[in-house]
């Protein structure tokens, strides 16, 4: 059993690639890091418990209900406070960004304190943890009750995921996230990282003038020395329409030629899907060179899928590693 802690957020996207100024209507999906993480390790026959708080309103129960209808243990959700975090999206394209507002201050998550969740009973029947940087972004309490969760989950001899997933809107309590993130990540075996929240976090810098396997070999080799206890790395590398990965595990590097990708229907969620494949990798014991692959192939297939989830199955995963990217019609 895998348990996964964050926010579960309502997402409005802009209809119609409209931007934030010209839109009428929003498509609605549910979403969040860790859960996002949780629906594919769930598609994929890993049992998942998500840990989380919500306001006790119809719009957290259809969240709740989507959960449960891919497959996860939702009992351990805690409910109170009275509103449901949103964020706003924007499409972009090869030429401007997708764009991100958010509207989480003062959610139910955000006002969750130490002591509230009971850690014991999330934990029974536990073996992995996962949570990410954005999870102790919102607010003081939440970034507290990661503390909390993490302690409790490394007495019990719990491994311990992270995603560093640094989001610079989020910060708002007044204290530097490497203030935070220094205090919380060495618990973490498994982490997930960007270039970017690594200097974010740990202040470690690459040179800025090497390709990205130079630069992941640079990064590793700071990063584990600062926490001893990290034992795998990897990283989703996106340049123009080229996706591709990187992964030290095992103190082996490895590395995915990645896929270049001609559409890209919704980049968001592609990578918890590489995180949520990684996952799946590690805990089934494949070679490092295929946890890579498997990862790799999921960040790149969810680009084709709207909304934050991954909704992909083993068999898909598969055929997309062997025969890359198609668009025949499956009759």
């Amino acid at each position: 059993m895998t348990a996964a802690f964050g926010e579960l957020l309502l997402r409005l996207h802009s209809s119609d690639a409209r931007r934030f100024l010209q839109s009428d209507a929003y498509n609605a999906y549910y979403a969040g890091a860790e859960a996002n993480v949780g629906v594919l390790l769930s598609r994929l026959g890993v049992p998942v418990r998500y840990i989380t708080r919500l306001p006790e309103n119809d719009l957290a129960r259809a969240g709740v209900e989507q959960l449960r209808a891919h497959g996860i243990d939702t009992g351990h959700i805690l409910y109170g406070g009275d509103r449901l975090g949103v964020y706003f999206t924007e499409q972009g394209n090869g030429i401007r960004p997708t764009r991100v507002i958010y509207d989480r201050a003062g959610s139910s998550y955000a006002g969750l304190q130490p002591g509230m969740i009971d850690w014991a009973s999330c934990f029974e029947g536990v073996s992995h943890f996962h949570w990410s940087g954005i999870a102790a972004a919102v607010s003081q309490g939440a970034a507290d009750a990661c503390r909390e969760a993490l302690v409790r989950a490394d007495e019990k001899g719990i491994v311990i995921s992270c995603d560093f997933n640094y989001r610079s809107m989020l910060w708002k309590y007044g204290k530097h996230p490497r203030e935070v993130m220094g205090d919380l990540l060495p618990f973490s075996r498994i982490a997930v990282a960007d270039l970017d929240s690594v200097n974010v976090y740990c202040g470690i810098d690459t040179d800025r003038e090497a390709g990205f396997e130079d630069r992941f070999v640079q990064c590793v080799q700071a990063l584990h020395s600062v926490f001893p206890s990290l034992q795998t790395l990897a990283m989703s590398f996106r340049r123009h329409q080229t996706y591709s990965g990187a992964l030290w595990h095992k103190d082996g590097y490895f590395f995915a030629p990645g896929y270049d990708l001609p559409y890209v229907t919704d980049p968001i969620g592609a990578g918890d899907a590489f995180t949520g494949g990684l996952l799946y990798g590690i805990m089934n014991g494949l070679p490092g060179l295929n946890i890579i692959q498997f990862a790799t192939a999921c960040g790149a297939l969810k680009q084709s899928i709207v909304g934050d989830w991954a909704i992909l199955n083993l068999a898909e995963i598969e055929h997309f590693i062997q025969s890359g990217l198609s668009g025949r019609v499956i009759r």
